[in-house]
């Protein structure tokens, strides 16, 4: 696991300087503490920080092909490397190192593009074709590796993060905030793919590759996995076929040089991801696990007996309200806001697991692919009260949303069935997005300034397709891509495409490699994803029991304790609702209510003192939107307002 960054230009006017490099090298020394190495010509810059994972000793970057004609830099790992090593070398190729990075330059010589289909792994890479003068960028299918550019005709720039980009000079690398990226994040508490917060810097989507010619860029798509494709199969191949993708998924990702291990929160996929670990290991798997004092929070003890079922050597951390002092180093780590409040027992669980090991496991995906959040089963249950006839269903919904109680808890199965009537007379893809947003428009509509509002007006008159600066055009265009599937089925495409890559896989690349560990994702091997993606509906849910995951607790039943099995999903937030209103309220009020944030020009003052003050008072829950008003604002202090540290 590595940081990359570079350039490509077309003249000498937009040549990087070598001090440039090393600064944009330096903001990536959390990714590749072990090594570092540049590469420079007449067109070209490329830089490299290495973690040593595979191949300690030759795995060095930038690596050429024989002639030193071809360059790459390389972040992640490729899991079929071995094979692809014996193809190249019986087509007369020869390798100097051992490893997984010199395959991708003599893959390159014999496929070109079309390389990237070949690939199983996570990966952000950049190839540079000196001869041809032509720079590839590409990321892996799922996006589990990063991958940020600025391209303004004259030069290309690139790097894992964008903090390595902000390492330039204001006058090389604008720092405009994009109103549309602002919006965006404020809906979704991310800023989806391709946009970022600054204006013309652009992420690279998963599945995409780039190509850079004599100053001209185009992207296109390699991986174009079928979303209506429903299997037919017996349930029983369905099983068989499950368990021996995913536990060929596992033991190739625990191909490794260093110290491995695994999260391991007590539920479903990651218990069943340690399990193979197990199964595979000759030796007791290092497993990790994170919690709070706050029993609504805390399944600690349901992973203390996953591991004691799996025979696990663990560890247990607890966070404690205090965490806020690690906000600032979060908000650095994050180069855009990021309101997903668990990216605060990820960093501690990261920084913990890094202590013993260099590599960990994750579940990541498996909630996606197999049914495993909440609001698919509220959406198939909607789905169920939009078949009644149009009059009864509105005088129903509308009666519900009026005389049920306003719960100030976030975490109450109250508040929870709030959320579900909350958006119950809309259609399927409104209904999923009011259920995952976080300002709706009429909040963000109320919070902006006039300014803001115009800024919002001009960006969206400026747009191709006026219709692109609504942001729920980014959900119907994910449902869309399953559009002959059920609306549940459709949803789960659509978090795949979504909020997957946007959320909880920058969450987990970012927080890890603050800590310079490694997290690899069985789950998101593409074949276990086209296997689960093609599967029926009812193979996962099952509405009249409530249990989800169906076919997976069937496949790894072996693996799960009774009570893993038949647990409720708890999920890996933290009690930010009760921190804001007594230990953090304090902290809360010194940031939001600070002049120089209610000064930014953004927000309507009054509205920001209105939610604080609601919230600390206990009249209206406003915890995750004022984690967003807080993560925003941390977000302009550590990367905008001053020089980085």
């Amino acid at each position: 696991m590595c940081g990359i960054c570079g350039a490509v230009w077309t003249g000498p006017n937009g040549a990087l300087a070598a001090d440039s490099l090393q600064a944009m090298m330096d903001r990536l020394v959390h990714r590749g503490p072990d090594d570092a190495g540049s590469y420079h010509d007449n067109h070209a810059a490329l830089g490299f920080r290495r973690l040593s994972i595979i191949d300690l000793a030759g795995g060095h970057q930038p690596l050429s092909n024989e002639d030193g004609s071809i360059w790459t830099v390389f972040n992640g790992e490729i899991y079929n490397f071995p094979g692809l090593r014996r193809r190249l070398e019986a087509k007369g190729h020869a390798l100097r190192s051992s490893g997984d990075s010199e395959v991708l330059v003599h893959l390159y010589e014999d496929e070109g593009t079309r390389m990237f289909r070949l690939l199983r792994g996570m990966f952000a890479l950049a190839i540079w074709d000196a001869t041809r003068r032509t720079l590839i960028l590409a990321r892996d299918r799922m996006g589990q590796k990063p991958l940020i550019y600025r391209h303004d005709g004259r030069r290309l720039v690139f790097a894992s993060e964008l903090k390595s980009l902000l390492a330039l000079p204001q006058a090389e690398f604008p720092r405009r905030l994009d109103p549309m990226a602002l919006d965006l994040y404020l809906n979704y508490g991310y800023v989806p793919q391709p946009r970022t917060m600054l204006e013309g810097t652009c992420k690279l989507p998963p599945a995409h590759y780039a190509v850079w010619h004599d100053g001209v860029l185009t992207i296109e798509r390699y991986w174009h996995p079928d979303w209506n494709r429903e299997r037919d199969q017996p349930v029983e191949e369905d099983v068989e076929e499950l368990r021996a993708t995913l536990a060929d998924a596992v033991r190739e990702q625990m191909i490794a040089d260093v110290p491995l291990g695994a999260f391991l929160s007590g539920g479903i996929d990651s218990t069943i991801i340690v399990g193979l670990m197990q199964r595979a290991s000759s030796q007791p798997v290092k497993t990790f696990a994170i919690g709070f004092p706050d029993p609504a929070y805390n399944e600690t003890h349901y992973a203390e007996l996953a591991a004691r079922h799996l025979g696990t050597e663990h560890q247990t951390f607890i966070v404690e309200p205090k965490a806020w002092e690690t906000l600032p180093a979060l908000a650095w780590q994050f180069d855009e806001p990021f309101a997903d409040s668990s990216a605060l027992p990820t960093w501690y669980v990261a920084r913990e697991t890094r202590r013993a090991v260099t590599v960990a496991l994750t579940g990541d995906a498996g909630d996606e692919l197999f049914g495993g959040y909440d609001r698919y089963r509220a959406l198939a249950l909607t789905e169920l009260f939009h078949r009644l006839p149009d009059g009864p269903r509105r005088v129903l919904g509308g009666t519900m949303v009026r005389v049920l109680p306003r719960s100030a808890r976030s975490k109450t199965r109250l508040r929870g069935f709030q959320r579900l009537v909350e958006h119950i007379n809309e259609p399927a893809e409104a209904r999923y997005l009011g259920w995952m947003t976080t300002f709706d428009e009429a909040g963000r509509l109320t919070l902006y300034s006039d300014d803001q509002l115009d800024a919002l007006a001009t960006a969206a008159a400026g747009l191709d397709d006026p219709t692109q600066a609504d942001p729920a055009a980014l959900l119907g265009q994910a449902f869309a891509s399953a559009a002959r599937r059920d609306r549940v089925t459709r949803a789960m495409v659509a978090d795949l495409l979504t909020y997957l890559p946007g959320d909880l896989l920058v969450k987990v690349d970012l927080a890890s490699m603050a800590h310079s560990l490694e997290c690899r994702g069985p789950f998101l091997d593409h074949r276990v994803v086209e296997l689960a993606a093609a599967m029926r509906l009812d193979r996962k849910i099952r509405l009249r029991s409530g249990r989800s995951k169906v076919v997976l607790k069937q496949a790894f039943a072996d693996l799960l304790p009774p009570p893993i099995r038949t647990r409720a999903k708890m999920g890996f937030g933290v009690p930010i609702s009760r921190w804001f209103r007594d230990d953090l309220k304090d902290e809360l009020q010194g940031v939001l209510l600070d002049p120089v944030c209610l000064n930014r020009g953004l927000f309507r003052p009054e509205t920001v003192r209105e939610l604080v003050e609601e919230h600390v008072d206990g009249r209206r829950e406003h915890s995750f939107r004022l984690w967003a008003l807080v993560m925003l604002e941390l977000w302009f202090r550590r990367h905008l307002d001053v020089s980085a540290p």
